[in-house]
């Protein structure tokens, strides 16, 4: 997983840094374990502007349950719009969207605060009011982000379901907010395609399923053919159409729910996760400020949609927060080529581009079997600092990453964070931290994580165990919609002394302290009493440069070893059948017991085209599980961006 070999930021690097060398982190670090609630109190002050002051940090009397600057008030559209033109911003870019098709269409901070006022008096004029929820079905657009920002505005509480998500989907998350009003769009454009959101908002309120739901409103993107239901159904620009372009903001409290974000629990029932307004804006605002460094004239990039909790923190809300300039992408980077990204990074003159680990190692794939979209092809020149999110970075993707986009000269910020936490928790500052491929690093500054075993007790370095919060920061997860005892059970079981629980598996280098995540902890290998996480052994077959472009590692029943190694693999030419899979396989396996140890090797070596993915890049586990054990898949296959791959995976080698 790890490789010794360090990356020193660069003296210039330091210099212009918002946080310069590890003296200025440790520093940071120290004012936080000096005094935890000063520190988060400076910065809120520093960074938020408050209509009423908070006088109190932290509220822990009814711990877990958290509160963070509970008597202050604010308005989080006020921080990302208003504020920024009260300071001279107005004619600034604030988005720059990019279409499907290569259109592009800029929107100043002035514009981005008329169209967020004219929305938030239409929801207004429809009833929505102050802790309302409302649920946002929408594409990548300029439009989805401005519905976001006009919710915050009025103070209703939105949760965002991705475009991708059947009406089931949708329709669960509907009736667990017990949201009044849906905002969809009649089709998102894709890669060249047309694809219904109308129509699956319509098959999710069938049959008066979802009776809270009042209105549903369109925002016309292709001008596609939709049913419309009279009464309900109502189009945006009409509803926009003669409605002013200024609102007054609704100052909340600070821990008024900012939104719900729908999550995949082990149970498979979706758990809404809860975040505040005043604590969460803070995160999303600091991150930003020092993971990417953010200064005036940069253009960020996060390629994340606004449906997961990467377009909330590092789109919708934390570069806005700041003042910054920011790409929206309404496509998929591999339309109408591969080379798509490098092209929009020249093109812009992009400076920050935050990806996911996915989104790279299928693009080195691309470039390596096709030489018109590698990035060498492309002048990448204006980028200063790469991020990876998601998943862990494999130390063979980020080496490409750095050599071919960052031509050698770009840090790479390896973001660990999750829906739950509210944005980064262990990553690099890029000014400060030497960095290690394959190592998100070290805590943020005022985040106290540590590595422990099952009952609490801190592990040593070198040492793997179960990754830990000890601390509440104010970004954190506030509850699960509805249902404060999962959250309890979820994040803070009692055996862990009061920790938040991550879920996940680490372990710390010995020398360097650095942090490692293994994977989730139930995707834990058990094989003959070896504990193994998916996550070290998809790695070490990824580190066969020359054949594997990804690779994905599930346990299923073994009557010898308790559970057997399961790989499904990409590889980086066409996928192979009888005697050639076959060597192949071998071959495989005599890398990974090479890199790991033979107890590693897989049992089970599947090819394919490609890995059951979300239409956003996400690998579909649970589905992979089910052909490793030979079952059936029964479950909904409706989010995926390739189902007959599931076809492909069914030979064993």
């Amino acid at each position: 997983m790890t490789q010794s070999k360090q990356y020193l930021p660069s003296p210039d690097w330091q210099a212009q840094a918002h946080v310069k060398g590890m003296a200025g982190y440790q520093a940071l670090v120290a004012e936080a374990e000096a005094d935890h609630e000063a520190f988060w109190a400076r910065l809120a002050r520093e960074l938020i502007s408050w209509q009423t002051p908070f006088t109190k940090t932290l509220n822990d009397s009814d711990a877990p349950f958290y509160k963070w600057f509970e008597d202050g008030r604010l308005n989080v559209s006020y921080n990302c719009l208003d504020r920024n033109v009260e300071r001279g911003l107005g004619d600034k870019v604030a988005i720059i969207f990019e279409a499907d098709d290569g259109t592009v269409t800029q929107v100043s901070y002035s514009e981005l605060l008329a169209k967020v006022a004219q929305l938030a008096n239409a929801l207004k004029a429809r009833g929505v009011k102050k802790g309302d929820r409302v649920v946002i079905y929408m594409p990548m657009s300029v439009e989805g982000v401005v519905a976001m920002q006009a919710c915050a505005r009025i103070g209703a509480t939105h949760s965002v379901v991705f475009g991708g998500f059947s009406a089931q989907s949708l329709r669960d998350r509907v009736q667990d907010a017990g949201a009044v009003m849906v905002i969809t769009a009649d089709e998102q454009q894709r890669g060249g395609k047309a694809l219904p959101l109308k129509a699956i908002v319509d098959e999710a309120l069938a049959d008066n399923s979802c009776p809270s739901c009042k209105d549903v409103v369109v925002y016309k993107r292709t001008g596609g053919a939709i049913a419309w239901v009279a009464g309900r159904d109502l189009w945006l620009h009409e509803l926009l159409a003669g409605q002013s372009t200024t609102c007054e903001p609704e100052w909340v409290e600070a821990e008024h729910p900012l939104f719900l974000l729908y999550t995949s629990g082990s149970t498979g029932k979706p758990k809404g996760v809860q975040h505040s307004t005043g604590g969460y804006l803070l995160h999303a605002a600091l991150t930003t400020k020092w993971t990417f460094d953010l200064k005036p004239e940069d253009v960020f990039w996060c390629t994340a949609d606004i449906g997961w909790v990467t377009g909330h923190t590092y789109i919708a809300y934390g570069p806005l927060a700041l003042g910054g300039t920011e790409i929206v992408f309404e496509g998929v980077p591999t339309y109408p080529d591969a080379g798509r990204f490098w092209q929009m990074i020249e093109k812009h003159k992009v400076t920050i581009f935050y990806t996911a680990p996915t989104a790279i190692r299928a693009l080195i794939k691309a470039a390596e079997s096709n030489e018109a979209v590698h990035p060498k092809r492309y002048d990448l020149s204006s980028l200063r600092l790469l991020g990876s999110v998601g998943e862990p970075i494999n130390p063979a993707a980020w080496e490409w990453y750095h050599a071919n986009i960052g031509g050698g000269r770009c840090p790479i910020v390896d973001t660990f964070w999750q829906t739950e936490t509210g944005g980064h928790m262990i990553t690099p500052l890029p000014g400060a931290t030497p960095l290690v491929p394959g190592s998100c690093t070290l805590p943020f500054p005022g985040i106290s994580a540590a590595i422990v075993d099952e009952t609490g007790n801190d592990v040593p370095n070198g040492q793997g165990g179960i990754l830990v919060v000890k601390k509440p920061w104010p970004s954190m997860i506030r509850t699960i919609w509805g249902d404060s005892e999962r959250f309890k059970k979820s994040y803070y079981p009692p055996e862990l002394k009061g920790y938040y629980l991550a879920g996940d598996g680490a372990i710390r280098d010995a020398e360097t302290g650095y942090f490692t995540i293994t994977g989730r902890i139930d995707d834990v290998l058990n094989v003959s009493g070896h504990r193994m996480g998916t996550m070290e052994i998809e790695s070490a077959l990824v580190s066969c440069t020359e054949l594997v472009a990804e690779a994905a590692v599930v346990g299923r029943p073994d009557d010898t070893t308790g559970e057997a190694i399961c790989a499904f693999v990409v590889l980086k030419r066409p996928r192979p059948s009888g005697e050639e899979a076959k060597a192949i396989a071998k071959q495989l396996r005599d890398h990974v017991a090479k890199e790991i140890g033979p107890i590693a090797k897989p049992k089970d070596i599947r090819f394919g085209d490609n890995l059951p993915k979300t239409r956003s890049g996400k690998i579909m586990r649970r589905l992979l599980r089910a052909v490793a054990k030979g079952e059936a898949v029964t479950q909904d296959t409706s989010t995926l961006e390739n189902p007959a791959i599931l076809e492909q995976l069914g030979q064993a080698y």
